[in-house]
């Protein structure tokens, strides 16, 4: 998010002109880098270029129907606003798909805000889990499983931290993280017994991944802005002729991303020793402004890197030195900044090999009128990235929305990643001063064309996918799963303070796929097998995954991947290369099954 809140601007809605890379360098060698020089010069906000539409003849014939009723699902999310417009109302909140009672069907965990203190409500909002049927029915189980808790939650991870065989979870939340142990399909709180409250912080996206390699789940959390509840109403944010207005993220000072190393069940802080902690090169104050990450071995030297999307400050990017240090190296690598070196709102974010050969692009979720992101390796396991997203056709359609939940995902089982983004406002009164924006936005479906150049992502509209897709929301989280065990992936979002929506794909499982589950030896590589890389080989396509569930905004996919194969019906070679260095092939594998496959036993 940007300095968009209009609190001290004449012209409403304009959003004032980015600095460049050389006046950053300044203002952070002035102390500067969380409170940028005053703009003197602002700017319209950029038309939008109407996206080129391909001929519905030539996309997928594959619909999205919202099933939201009919499957059971009623969440709402509520952010406790009572008119003091508070900035953590406007960011919940998460979701995750997750197989917690390991019945091999994807459940769902709805992340959920609450009252400020000194309000109620009756009932208390809480956390939501609902169990799935297997066929896409879900029921709620919210109170027998134990996540009926109420605080001001805001990401998800999970992950089996305990290597006990059932997925744990670790929610984000203002002022401290939750981390909830799974026994049997029942939580239980252990954050004090586990040390994972983390800092008193106000912490945002979060992400299981293992950093030294050594067969458990380390924990890396991202903490947004330093902020109370007393800094932010003494800012006096206005929105001109309508009064109090959300504050932008520039008026509050940085904070600093938390590495919690898993020692065998219980983490130790290593925040500060594993260099993950950034600070101005001057008066040492904390830098980042983090919301989305993603883990991903980009150099392919066995150890896991981690990106973060950060707002209005640069982006991150963790390089894995191993022994448990990092380096900071996204000003080298090329993905702190836009292409003008002017920070941008780094929203959600998502890695994938998108072009399905050796090549590998990092799609960032930015602000209003800022084009996402896709930073493209110059080649193969480089650490040296160009944002290409006009090249690849990612520009003018994705620069009007104010995106938050990203992700690669493979709708039409075409072999090829598409992209998909919830979208919303933060600030519900927005078209009141600015026509072009409004504060429910409709969600963007990109589909990969395969063909080179600027026609390889295509916009697709309501014509092509059906028009429950694209109903405006304040969208934020979102996830993929397949829901109903039909081989396509569906789709759930999350509103904020509104009503979440579960999306079903009709149609995607027209061209052939297969699903593979993995499950690690439990010693060198953890039991669920994060971190481990999938290529699958047909015909003349290679595609490459890597297992990390932590993508999009503050969101968590299921474990299975899944690959679609077009139209051939079989796989001609499957390879898996385990955390722990070893590796399994498997060839000629009939198409549209799942495939579950253990580092000792094999093929199961």
């Amino acid at each position: 998010m940007s300095d968009r809140r209009f609190s001290t601007i004449t012209i409403p809605g304009l959003r004032p002109r980015m600095i460049t890379a050389a006046a950053l360098a300044l203002a952070v060698a002035a102390g500067g880098c969380n409170k940028p020089p005053a703009p003197t010069i602002l700017a319209a906000p950029v038309a939008p270029t109407k996206p080129k539409v391909v001929e519905a003849a030539s996309l997928p014939t594959v619909k999205f129907v919202d099933v939201t009723a009919e499957s059971g699902v009623a969440f709402t999310h509520s952010n406790g606003a009572k008119g003091e417009k508070l900035l953590p109302e406007t960011m919940g909140s998460g979701v995750a798909f997750l197989d917690y009672d390991g019945d091999g069907d994807p459940d769902l965990l709805f992340v959920n805000s609450c009252p400020w203190p000194g309000a109620a409500a009756d009932p208390a909002p809480t956390q939501r889990l609902y169990r799935n049927d297997g066929k896409g029915k879900f029921e709620d189980v919210t109170k027998a499983a134990g996540l009926d808790k109420t605080f001001y939650g805001q990401g998800v991870a999970v992950g089996d931290y305990d290597g006990d065989g059932d997925p744990d979870v670790y929610i984000t939340a203002v002022g401290r993280g939750y981390l909830f142990r799974n026994d049997g399909g029942k939580f239980e709180d252990v954050s004090e017994a586990a040390n994972a409250k983390g800092p008193n912080a106000w912490l945002s996206g979060a992400t299981f991944l293992d950093v030294e390699n050594d067969g458990d789940l380390d924990l890396f959390v991202c903490s947004y802005i330093t902020w109370t509840p007393e800094i932010d109403k003494v800012q006096g944010f206005q929105l001109t002729g309508l009064g109090r207005a959300y504050g932008p993220p520039t008026s509050f000072n940085g904070s600093l991303c938390v590495l919690l190393r898993n020692d065998g069940g219980r983490f130790t802080d290593v925040s500060e020793a594993s260099g993950v902690q950034v600070r101005t090169p001057d008066l040492k104050a904390p830098l980042g402004k983090s919301l989305g990450v993603a883990p991903f071995d980009v150099d392919g030297d066995g150890l896991v890197d981690v990106a973060v999307a950060n707002d209005t400050v640069q982006n991150f990017f963790f390089h894995n030195k191993g022994g448990g240090k990092f380096e900071e190296i996204a000003l080298l690598s090329g993905v702190a900044f836009d292409q003008s070196g002017s920070p941008r709102g780094g929203m959600g974010c998502d890695w994938a090999c998108f072009m399905n050969d050796d090549r590998l692009g990092l799609a960032i979720g930015n602000f209003a009128n800022e084009m996402t992101a896709l930073y493209v390796s110059d080649q193969p396991a480089s650490l040296q990235f160009s944002d290409l997203a006009n090249l690849y056709g990612l520009g003018a359609p994705t620069q009007p929305p104010l995106k938050f939940g990203l992700f690669f995902f493979d709708y039409d089982n075409d072999g090829r990643l598409d992209l998909l983004s919830a979208n919303g406002h933060l600030e519900p009164d927005i078209s009141k001063v600015q026509a072009s924006e409004s504060y429910e936005q409709s969600a963007q479906l990109l589909w990969n064309s395969g063909r080179p150049g600027r026609e390889l992502y295509v916009n697709v509209d309501a014509a092509s996918a059906g028009p429950d897709l694209f109903k405006p929301m304040v969208g934020r989280g979102s996830a993929y799963a397949d829901v109903d065990g039909d081989g396509d992936l569906d789709v759930v979002m999350t509103a904020n303070n509104g009503p979440a929506r579960l999306l079903r794909n009709d149609g995607g499982n027209a061209n052939h796929w297969i699903r593979v589950a993995l499950a690690g030896d439990g010693k060198a590589s953890n039991r669920e097998a994060v971190g481990a890389k999938v290529v699958v080989k047909v015909g003349g396509m290679t595609c490459r995954r890597q297992l990390f569930p932590a993508k999009s905004y503050l969101s968590s996919m299921e474990l299975p991947l899944t690959f679609g194969l077009g139209r051939a019906d079989k796989v001609d070679e499957l390879t898996i290369t385990w955390p722990s260095g070893k590796t399994t092939k498997l060839e000629n594998l009939a198409a549209d099954r799942m495939y579950r496959v253990d580092e000792v036993s094999g093929l199961r």
